[in-house]
């Protein structure tokens, strides 16, 4: 596999502009002035994101194979196709249509809540920036050589072994915290081999070293 350009992820057009998002945003929160109520409130969009990798990825992408085709079609997309093509640059980012919507939802929410602006924007602040450390570390894992610390090279290798053993573990991509919390962290060795690994649409298949 031959090594992307860093620059292909700085300027694929979902990255960019979630980034100009997330600089508009934090211009927002200087102007107004930051405070440490607005930190925890950062703090609490990063714990959503958080949470919501996981779930979102271990229950919603990788549910059974819908029979309606918009969902197929929707699913194939957002995460089947990204196994059965596991390095091909489009299929590695979540896509605008898909992550907008669900920031501007929770940000609103929040702000019905507190009714207050600035705390609504520096949870959004925390979504954002969790977003693009997740799509960062994809992107790398997905990328030839090994990681520079022992923490990256240990993220990357639980990744691949989702992609490449068995799609019913390692759902973590940024971190194995909630994977830990539910047992979907597993020695490599207990795993049985997934013949479905590569295709989510079809019926799951594994069989033992």
């Amino acid at each position: 596999m031959k090594r992307v350009k860093v620059s292909k992820f700085v300027f694929y057009p979902d990255i960019m502009i979630m980034s100009i998002f997330l600089l508009s945003a934090l211009v927002y929160l200087t102007i107004e002035g930051l405070k440490v109520d607005d930190l925890l409130f950062v703090f609490l969009g990063l714990l959503i994101f958080t949470i919501s990798e996981y779930s979102t990825h271990r229950f919603f992408f990788h549910k059974k194979a819908p029979k309606n085709k918009f969902f197929l079609k929707v699913l194939k997309r957002l995460h089947y196709d990204h196994h059965h093509y596991p390095d091909q640059l489009n299929l590695l980012f979540m896509p605008l249509w898909y992550s907008t919507p669900q920031f501007v939802l929770i940000t609103y929410v929040v702000f019905l809540i507190s009714h207050s602006l600035t705390s609504a924007i520096s949870v959004a602040v925390g979504l954002m920036m969790m977003l693009l450390i997740y799509e960062w570390k994809h992107f790398k894992a997905h990328q030839p050589g090994n990681a520079k610390t022992k923490f990256g090279r240990w993220l990357k290798k639980t990744h691949l072994l989702h992609h490449y053993k068995n799609e019913n573990y390692w759902f973590g991509v940024t971190n194995p915290f909630v994977d830990m919390l539910f047992g979907t962290l597993k020695d490599e060795k207990e795993v049985s081999k997934s013949l479905t690994v590569r295709k989510l649409d079809t019926e799951k298949v594994t069989f033992k070293k």
